[in-house]
């Protein structure tokens, strides 16, 4: 039930994120004087709707988003002669250049508000930045080999005891063995360890299921204990799989020490715009690397492994808002939905059709081709004409449509996972 309540909450939160998005191009179009004439959540038919106004506002049948019209948004959309003379000087296009990058750009910058407020909250009173003491412990853990035990690990050794484990999982063979949290280890079958990288060098040239002796170091004292290491699958460099000896164990952090801190509202100011920046640049390194993540999904979709980096559709992202609601990781829930807003509000923004950053590139285009015509002692070319663009435009619709759909049927037949 946690899990379809976060899948319901994700794509309501998502919903409404887009609404607000149609809302700031509204509010800013109303803003200027522009004619506004329907604002809808949603497309299809029309479940409710009232009038305020000259403009019609309400909900339709499908929940896919929303729409706002603005008259004379384009030469296609125009129907000056049903206008008012009063009204025709309140068309979109016949604003000033300024005033229409606001309004078409207010969309994204939506996102961006949403995101970054959210993210302040999360920053500055719940905790998502990483805690000094928590790395340097980290660090310090794995200079010197201190290790934290697992009590079950993941096996394909159906034969192995399972004992109080879930199924699929034996019990650690280092938690078997006695090695207990906080132990350091300083030899594995007679080679010295020094830090984590070599006691992860040492392990994997193990033989799994063939006992080795384990020195630790237990608060001061040495002890050895005889580990049988088990079979682990591993992911190497090139993104190929090999199959290793492991203990079942992993970097010690104390407990009590949160890996996150909060670090209050003015701090959090200057920790938020830091994050967003980083953010903003993963999201156009991630744009760049779009098209090589078509081959991976189509191979997801065929029954490969899905790659957890690879990209996700509103369904997909909803699956994963209800597994951080079934785990109770709130957090995340809300961090995913900064990441989503910040990836909205900068796709939104390339300069393509019939993205607005597509309408702002033809309204700058236009206003420089004047210019131009101008110095040359030429006519005024005029608007754009939209009619040679469409099939430019036609093309990029098929293209992310097809996209859409390739995120969406490997969401559902081979989802990301995050906890399983």
């Amino acid at each position: 039930m946690a899990y379809i309540t976060g899948i319901v909450l994700f794509a309501l939160a998502i919903l409404i994120s887009v609404s607000l998005h149609e809302f700031g191009h509204m509010l800013t179009a109303k803003g200027f004087g522009m004619k506004v004439t329907r604002y809808f959540v949603g497309f299809g038919p029309t479940l409710w709707s009232f009038h305020k106004g000259e403009t019609e506002y309400g909900v339709k049948g499908i929940p896919l988003g929303g729409f706002v019209k603005i008259v004379g948004m384009t030469p296609l959309e125009e129907d000056e002669e049903d206008l008012d003379e009063k009204d025709k000087q309140r068309v979109f296009w016949r604003k000033p250049l300024w005033q229409r990058t606001i309004v078409l750009a207010a969309g994204s910058v939506t996102h961006f508000i949403i995101g970054f407020i959210a993210l302040w909250i999360l920053v500055a009173f719940v905790g998502v930045t990483q805690n000094p003491a928590y790395a340097e412990q980290v660090t310090e853990s794995e200079q010197n080999a201190r290790v934290a035990v697992a009590p079950c690990v993941e096996s394909t050794d159906t034969a192995a005891a399972a004992g109080d484990c879930p199924e699929g999982q034996i019990e650690g063979p280092a938690y078997a063995a006695g090695i207990e949290d906080g132990d350091a280890i300083t030899s594995v079958g007679g080679t010295a360890v020094t830090d984590w990288e070599s006691l992860v060098a040492t392990v994997s040239g193990l033989t799994p299921d063939q006992p080795v002796a384990v020195t630790v170091d237990s608060d001061g004292t040495e002890k050895t204990t005889e580990v049988v290491p088990y079979a682990a699958t591993v992911e190497t460099e090139d993104g190929k799989t090999e199959t290793v000896a492991r203990l079942g164990v992993f970097v010690y952090t104390d407990p009590s020490i949160a890996p996150t801190v909060a670090v209050g509202p003015i701090d959090g100011i200057g920790e938020t715009f830091s994050t967003t920046g980083d953010m903003f640049k993963e999201t156009f390194i991630a744009l760049g690397q779009l098209p090589s993540k078509i081959p991976p999904l189509w191979d997801a979709i065929m029954g490969g492994e899905r790659d957890a980096d690879s990209p996700v559709s509103v369904v997909g992202a909803s699956r994963l808002g209800g597994e951080m609601v079934q785990y109770d990781q709130w957090a995340m829930f809300f961090m995913l939905l900064v990441v989503l807003n910040y990836f909205i509000g900068i796709f939104n923004l390339l300069p393509l059709l019939p993205m607005d950053g597509g309408h702002i590139a033809i309204a700058w285009y236009e206003k420089a081709r004047s210019w131009v015509a101008a110095r040359r002692g030429r006519p005024d070319p005029g608007r754009v004409d939209y009619m040679k663009l469409m099939p430019l435009t036609y093309a990029v619709i098929v293209l992310l449509g097809g996209f859409m759909l390739l995120t969406i049927t490997a969401d559902i037949v081979n989802p990301i996972t995050i906890f399983n």
